[in-house]
């Protein structure tokens, strides 16, 4: 893998928190906060200290309605915090980009993970993930963000993720990516309406059968708000609740705000799953 010296790469295959470190002006949930380096490695410490296995930066919003940005301009917002992240915080750095030239870059500052949206469709990308030797990380979504939201329709919604992630996974394979180092996200709140997010999620342990990790991200999306009448800031809970329902569906890679919570609640759903498993064995 092409990491920096001591950086960790995680177990996929067990519970992981990430953490969302976004360097934008305009994500949904906390765009503006972290655009100065040294608040945003503050922000990668605090969550790494909370129990984070991963941070995830990213430096351009998938919001719907959110402004493009140039690659020059993406790559001037990460490579400052993955590389000031990788020298100071032992902690795995994901990379969250659909652009080949960001991808290489923050493989070449330390990053052990690409998070793309688009699932390597962009020209050049699987190329140039593959020539990292990285983790990539396949989301679903239908259309593209600024306009995602829009009308999305499925006939089955279960089905045509599945088969998405299915191809993109062969597609990635047949490239030069090794099938150990992929994971697959139906990308919840990605061109899907509340019942779509809620199909997937009910019917998450179907994307087992990819045999690859799943990673979920549901936290302080607009499902949950509109499910509670919760604003963003007040999703925590929710949150929570949709973390450990993915857990118990098989993800084992929950992407969150809300890391010092999430990461306890993962705690308190993998040792009742012990104690079962326990149990079925005939042990005390």
């Amino acid at each position: 893998m092409n990491t920096s010296e001591g950086s960790v790469i995680p177990d996929f295959q067990q519970a992981q928190v990430m953490g969302v470190l976004n360097v934008t002006p305009d994500s949904f949930s906390d765009g503006g906060r972290y655009l100065e380096t040294d608040e945003a490695v503050r922000h990668a410490a605090a969550m790494a200290a909370d129990g984070a296995a991963i941070v995830d930066v990213g430096g351009e919003s998938t919001r719907p309605g959110a402004s493009k940005v140039s690659e020059q301009e993406e790559v001037d917002r990460v490579l400052p915090v993955i590389e000031a992240v990788a020298a100071r915080i032992d902690m795995a750095i994901s990379i969250d980009t659909s652009t080949p030239v960001v991808m290489t870059a923050a493989a070449a500052a330390g990053v052990v993970l690409i998070n793309d949206v688009f699932a390597l469709r962009k020209e050049g990308a699987l190329a140039a993930a593959a020539a990292t030797s990285c983790h990539v990380c396949l989301m679903h979504m239908q259309g593209e963000p600024r306009a995602m939201q829009e009308n999305p329709e499925y006939d089955n919604v279960v089905n045509e993720v599945c088969d998405f992630l299915a191809g993109r996974i062969s597609a990635c394979v047949d490239g030069g990516i090794d099938r150990e180092c992929l994971i697959a996200d139906p990308g919840f709140g990605f061109g899907k309406t509340d019942r779509h997010n809620l199909e997937l999620l009910a019917n998450l342990d179907r994307l087992q059968s990819l045999g690859v990790p799943i990673l979920a991200g549901l936290s302080r999306k607009r499902t949950l708000g509109n499910l509670t009448g919760r604003d963003v800031a007040d999703r925590m809970p929710a949150g929570i609740a949709a973390a450990v329902l993915a857990f118990e569906r098989g993800a084992t890679i929950i992407r969150t705000h809300d890391v010092a919570a999430t990461v306890d609640a993962l705690r308190i759903a993998v040792a009742v799953r012990e104690a079962q498993t326990s149990a079925k064995n005939g042990s005390s």
